[in-house]
């Protein structure tokens, strides 16, 4: 991969193909915003249809909300780690396959709730007591019941409630399904994994939109060497430059100028925006002329939610074998999970996962207070544990370079802010988590939406250029491929 520093004058020479019947004529040039998994994956298919590309990366490193960590001698995903949706239909299943990946199925039901079969957890009071099995497997069937009884609510109302909220008028109606005693300590903690799936607290997800998303089948898998092997593979061969913090974007009729923090200008004729959405929440980039309205309100209003990753290593194996080590409480915010590393990938790491309120909480101790208080929870279920050789600890809601971890349905707003913020505005596409109407939250949402911003970059650069084929394959698939027409009422 190159990453040489070359001036805007060298890149306007790269950007000229070679000398054709005398004269020197421009080649077809994208700048990249972002080299997450969804501006690489543009990048990627841009390159190969023989366009000149460069991402620009605010980071000093590939993935964004991809970040696999070796500290420990071990691939350790600080943020996202599964493929939800073990299947040939999930966009990226074809490239972990050929990477000979492996896959840990932490479930054979590729569900919002439960990301991990029932049977894997191993649940615990405050006082380190195990909740009954056959508890656990009775309130998360009831927990269950209750969601159903929440879309009878939705059909009735006109305004959208919270989740929470639409869980107060079903245990208003179906007084039995209101639970007390360790029962609803379990609840809690289920409603807690559902925050986690949406790195959101309960009394702002949206009730309307919560489950609208596209649930592949297959169930979910974690990836047992981390996903840099899939950045890495995406990325080889192109012209990444990292610590390239982009603050401006002007679009002109004949292409875009792009300024880094250091001065630096890039230009092209187009530019694929694979920003996180906290960042482009934030504001730090100007847009000149500046967004439609329409653009803006789906960035302002989608939800962006907190999910972190404490990490603790230990010298030995202390703990059951499941895959989910909980706590639970009274209420969701008290409630804590565990993963298990040591089931899927056999390194003796236990990983706490706070979300939402929670997160943001202890987003403001050190990260030595931060591993401290996830220790203390682990304490209260197992007091004979050992304490961790090493640790580490995710800020994915305080780093400048994402804000937030993934997007989520907010109460009151429509689901499809993500198709808005998707829709290209002139020569600038969108791409990323934020911009998957159907896999929002996801790696392979992220991943897909790179490959259809690549497309329609494609074609409205060969179309100004005069060069677009129809009859050429979509960005190297072979034989034609049904584009999706660009429709939209804002």
């Amino acid at each position: 991969m190159e990453s040489k520093n070359r001036n805007n004058h060298q890149l306007r020479r790269d950007l000229c193909d070679s000398n054709m019947g005398g004269t020197k004529t421009r080649s077809p040039s994208v700048i990249v915003i972002g080299a997450g998994m969804g501006g690489l994956a543009a990048a990627r298919a841009l390159h190969d249809a023989s366009f000149q590309v460069v991402v620009l990366e605010s980071r000093d490193r590939l993935g964004g909300r991809v970040h696999t960590d070796y500290s420990f001698g071990f691939p350790v995903d600080l943020g996202a780690s599964w493929l939800h949706g073990v299947c040939n239909e999930n966009p990226l299943a074809p490239l972990i396959s050929r990477l000979g990946l492996p896959l840990y199925r932490t479930s054979g039901d590729n569900s919002v709730l439960y990301d991990h079969d029932l049977e894997s957890y191993a649940l615990f009071d405050m006082d380190g007591n195990q909740v009954p099995q056959d508890l656990v497997t009775r309130v998360g069937e009831e927990f269950e019941e209750i969601l159903k009884e929440t879309d009878k609510v939705r059909q009735e109302i006109t305004e959208d409630l919270s989740i929470r909220q639409a869980f107060s008028i079903v245990f208003e109606r179906r007084p039995d399904l209101k639970l007390d005693g360790l029962a609803h300590k379990v609840l809690q903690w289920y409603l807690c994994r559902m925050e986690g799936w949406f790195a959101a607290d309960a009394d702002t997800i949206s009730l309307k939109s919560w489950d609208q998303e596209e649930l592949l089948p297959g169930g979910h898998g974690l990836m047992v060497r981390g996903y840099l092997p899939v950045v890495n593979t995406l990325a080889k061969g192109l012209d990444v430059r990292l610590s390239h913090r982009v603050t401006k974007i002007a679009r002109r009729y004949n292409g875009v100028k792009v300024t880094v923090e250091n001065g630096t200008t890039f230009v092209a004729d187009a530019a694929v925006i694979a920003i996180p959405l906290g960042v482009l929440k934030a504001n730090v980039i100007k847009f000149e002329p500046k967004l439609p309205d329409w653009k803006e309100a789906a960035i302002a209003d989608l939800g962006v939610g907190i999910e972190n990753k404490i990490v603790l290593h230990f010298e030995k194996v202390f703990w059951p074998n499941v895959e989910f080590l909980g706590v639970v409480a009274e209420t969701s915010y008290g409630c804590s999970y565990f993963l298990n590393l040591h089931k899927a990938t056999n390194h003796n790491v236990l990983v706490y996962m706070p979300a939402g309120q929670l997160a943001k909480d202890i987003e403001k101790m050190s990260d030595e207070a931060a591993a401290n208080f996830a220790f203390t929870q682990l304490k209260k279920i197992l007091p004979d544990a050992s304490d961790p050789i090493h640790y580490l600890v995710s800020h994915w809601g305080t780093d400048i370079n994402s804000l937030g971890s993934y997007s989520y349905d907010e109460v009151g707003k429509a689901h499809d802010l993500y198709e808005r913020l998707r829709v290209p505005v002139d020569n600038l596409f969108f791409a990323g988590e934020a911009t998957s109407m159907d896999y929002p939250g996801s790696v392979h949402g992220a991943y897909s939406t790179g490959l259809m911003a690549a497309e329609g970059c494609r074609m409205r650069v060969l179309e100004r250029y005069g060069e677009l084929d129809l009859f050429q394959p979509v960005m190297g698939e072979e034989g034609l491929v049904s584009v999706p027409l660009l429709i939209s009422r804002l």
